[in-house]
């Protein structure tokens, strides 16, 4: 039987302004009544739910942010921080951005759990706008060398996106 479950849901929308809201839900629950450092919870319900919502364009920055801590361990602590998280506004989402948002919310400056969410909702960000960002004919897919798979000097890479094909370096 497990002990631990972390069940995380990533949706994103397209907004009517052209914008797009992508949203994240953690809930974190255990198989057995738990009881830590004051606080009892019974299996089975959460001990932490939380959601992040970012509002982005295809420009990638971040227009709105929106945190909301449903269910902590420690009320009035755990859920203090969550206006941290409004520095999120402003950045852009790439290269480096989640070594910033280490660094903004890490340690006391933030929560474990929402800042790992905050990873998961940028990628979720990239997916949901993934044929917006791609149909330019004149800009690499942006997914090209970000894995192993769709490395430029790939075969998939050669096969399916011969323009940017590179030969083995």
């Amino acid at each position: 039987m497990p002990l631990h479950l972390r069940h995380v849901v990533l949706q994103g929308y397209r907004r009517a302004d052209g914008l797009y809201d992508i949203e994240g839900h953690l809930r974190d629950t255990k198989s057995y009544d738990r009881a830590s450092h004051g606080v009892f919870v019974k299996a089975g319900q959460p001990i932490h739910e939380m959601r992040l919502r970012i509002t982005i364009g295809t420009d990638l920055l971040v227009r709105d942010v929106h945190v909301e801590s449903v269910v902590v361990p420690y009320i009035g602590h755990c859920d203090a921080i969550a206006t941290n998280y409004g520095k999120l506004k402003g950045m852009k989402l790439g290269a480096g951005f989640m070594r910033e948002a280490r660094t903004l919310f890490g340690g006391a400056n933030g929560c474990t759990h929402m800042t790992e969410l905050i990873g998961a909702v940028a990628t979720a960000a990239f997916q949901t706008m993934s044929e917006e960002l791609n149909a330019s004919a004149t800009q690499q897919p942006f997914q090209l060398d970000g894995c192993h798979a769709l490395r430029t000097d790939g075969p998939i890479v050669k096969e399916f996106h011969p323009k940017w094909y590179r030969a083995e370096r």
